[in-house]
């Protein structure tokens, strides 16, 4: 469950468009009425700002009082040269934009700031993380860390690595990055789920080790 003591503020949010950086990177901003932080989205490669499972998570971390940002990686036309998906450190350029984006915003400046990232686009949080300290947490879920390569001993952020328990050959991989991480971290495997998470229950358990994860490093009170 998640932790006792955190107000569940249901549909308490508005959901705005937004665009991000030099290039108007195309977004959508939940935005809890007080948010007590903001997690930053980086979805994976084929993948959108209008992920299902991504705006699922989200909304259920928006409803727990945290701002969330889920925005394109790349331009429509960037998006077509498949190499430019599979490029870490563009990727995780642009969440390192998303960062000072947020950061110059009103509404969002000195928030505690999270990273959530799914598939190639965890290799993107991580990579951006190891440059920006004011990363306070990240969740990598069904990720790629490993893709992060050097980065990953120079990230500082407590790091939650969730896997599907049938997601053979990921949860090795997730391992191997495991230890190379010097950061406080812990991987978390979800039973009976694969890679995306389809099987019943098993999206809703990783968002709430997710939820927990923020809680304890971004703060469990309103602001």
């Amino acid at each position: 469950m998640i932790k006792s003591g955190v107000p569940s503020m249901t549909s308490d949010f508005r959901t705005l468009d937004v665009a991000i950086g030099p290039k108007r990177l195309e977004g959508s901003l939940f935005l809890p009425q007080k948010p007590r932080g903001l997690i930053i989205f980086a979805h994976g490669s084929g993948s959108s700002r209008f992920s299902p499972r991504n705006r699922f998570v989200a909304e259920r971390l928006a409803a727990q009082g945290f701002a969330c940002l889920l925005f394109d990686l790349l331009t429509a036309e960037e998006g077509e040269f498949r190499r430019n998906v599979f490029d870490i450190p563009l990727l995780g350029a642009r969440v390192i934009e998303a960062i000072a984006w947020a950061g110059a915003d009103r509404d969002m400046s000195g928030l505690p700031l999270g990273l959530f990232g799914a598939s190639t686009g965890a290799a993107a949080a991580l990579t951006a993380a190891a440059d920006e300290p004011r990363v306070a947490a990240i969740v990598s879920r069904g990720g790629r860390p490993d893709l992060a390569g050097d980065a990953l001993g120079r990230v500082q952020a407590p790091t939650l690595l969730i896997v599907g328990g049938l997601d053979y050959g990921v949860i090795e991989l997730n391992r191997s990055a495991q230890q190379l991480l010097r950061c406080r971290n812990r991987l978390d495997i979800v039973p009976g789920a694969t890679h995306l998470f389809e099987e019943p229950g098993t999206l809703e358990s990783a968002v709430e080790r997710a939820a927990n994860w923020f809680i304890e490093y971004l703060g469990g009170t309103d602001q």
